[in-house]
Formats: C-alpha cells, structure tokens, sequence
C-alpha cells in the first residue's frame, strides 16, 4: 500500500508539473512566432541601401529608411532628456517623502499615466505644443514619448532606493553630510544599477510607439537634424508603408519592423545581462 501511494504521489507530481510547464511554454510561443514570421519577411529587404539611404520618390524602387532611423534616435533621445530627470527626481521624492499626502497622490497619478491610451498622450500634446507652434515637431514628439516614459522610470527609481540600506544614508548625515549631497554623493550611486535597467526598459517601451508620433512628429521623407521641424520614425514608416497599395513599400515595412523589433530586443537584452556592480 505504501509503495501504491507513492507511486501515486509520484504521478501527480509528473502531471502538475507537465501542467506548469504547457502554460509557459504557451506563454513565450507568440513572440518567437512573431519573431520568425517578422525575420522571414523582413530580411529579404535588409542590405546597405535600406540603412543608409532615404526613401525613393512614390513609384520607384529601392531607397532605404535612414531618415526613420535617425528620427526615432533623435525623437528618443529628446524624450529621454525630459524624462530621465523628472522621473528619477520622482522617485527619489516618493521613496524619502511616502508617508506624506502629496507623495500618495504622485502615485495615484503615475498609477494612472501608466494606464492612459498612447493615443491620448498624442492629442493632448497634439493641442499643447502643435497647434500653438503651427508645426509637427521632433520635440513634441520627444515630449509625448517622455510623458509615457515617466511611469517606468519614476516606478524603477523609487524601488530601487527603497532597497538602499538606510544605514548608508544614517551614516552619511552622521558624518555632516547635506542632506541634498547625501542624496547625489550615497543614495543615488548605491542605486545606479537598478535606474539605469529602468531607464533602459522605459526606452524599450517607447521606443515602437506609433499613435502618439502621428499627430506629433508627423513624418518626414527627407532627413531632418532640427528639433522644431516634422521628423521620420521607424514606427510611422511601417505605418505608411504596411497600408500603401506598393508592393516595394510593404516588403521595406517588414524591414522596418525586423529593425524595430531587434533594437527594443536588444535593450531588453541589455537590461537583463548587464553586469549589477552595485547589488544592494
């Protein structure tokens, strides 16, 4: 009988753990399945020309989508300068200030942005900075891109000071440290590690954003280096492309998504092997 019950714990065991393992495994088969389906059609449009070179004039062939590129570095790179600085100021206040009423009500409200429809980010900036400046814009772009950034990186950055011993700080301001030096000199740098990943993710996140960019930075087929001006971004090349009646265009939107695809897997990959030289 004892051999009996044994085996049949044994069983279940097996079973449940069967039962685990298929729900896993249901989880991660979208993403290669998009991945192989994306890389399939995508690298026949990969080659020099398509990296380094605008588009075409409509109706001839070849061409690339540098300027897409290149604007959605500059549109991130314009969302990453607003928000970085808010967001880890952010969550600095919320860790050291959480018992206080106004700290509550920040994390109701990043609680909320975090839930808040892209598309909605895009017309609200859409009729704070396009329609008074009369112009579609990297900036206003890079703004809406911020504003979604904002939850990720204030989140991250208030976890992660919340893990900092608080010895380190009590030390510091025992020695005669400012509290505003503690915070830049103790806290901030014992932390580094995990704002960083957040900062990363937050990028990952923004980064194929397609709604908001359509009534921000608008699109441009030529190459654009101003701020003030309508810019090129990846996601809204695979936007125009992937619907246009070309089938030149719609191979060059596969390309573009394999492009897009590969740089948010790369900083997701980057966030997850990078070295923590400052594990608390």
């Amino acid at each position: 009988m004892a051999d009996r019950s044994v085996r049949a714990r044994l069983r279940k065991d097996k079973l449940f753990r069967y039962v685990i393992v298929v729900p896993g495994v249901l989880v991660i088969l979208p993403f290669f399945i998009i991945l192989y389906h994306v890389l399939v059609e995508g690298v026949r449009s990969i080659n020099w020309a398509f990296l380094f070179q605008i588009p075409k004039p409509v109706g001839e062939t070849g061409g690339g989508i540098l300027n897409g590129i290149l604007g959605t570095l500059e549109v991130i790179l314009i969302a990453t300068v607003f928000a970085v600085p808010i967001g880890i100021g952010g969550g600095i206040y919320m860790s050291e200030r959480g018992n206080h009423r106004l700290a509550s009500l920040a994390k109701t409200a990043v609680n909320i942005l975090q839930g808040v429809p892209s598309i909605v980010i895009g017309i609200v900036i859409y009729a704070w900075i396009v329609v008074p400046f009369r112009s579609f814009s990297a900036l206003s772009g890079g703004i809406a891109l911020a504003i979604m950034m904002l939850p990720v990186i204030v989140k991250s950055a208030e976890e992660t000071i919340n893990l900092v011993p608080s010895t380190l700080k009590e030390a510091s301001l025992a020695l005669g440290a400012p509290y505003y030096k503690t915070v830049f000199r103790v806290i901030l740098p014992a932390g580094l590690s995990g704002i960083l990943s957040g900062v990363m993710l937050a990028v990952a996140r923004v980064a194929g954003e397609t709604a908001p960019l359509l009534f921000t930075a608008f699109g441009n087929p030529y190459l654009n280096f101003d701020p003030l001006r309508p810019t090129a971004s990846i996601p809204l090349i695979i936007y125009d492309y992937a619907k246009s009646p070309y089938q030149d265009w719609i191979h060059k939107a596969w390309g573009a998504s394999l492009i897009l695809i590969l740089m948010v897997l790369a900083l997701n990959l980057a966030v997850r092997l990078r070295p923590n030289r400052n594990k608390l």
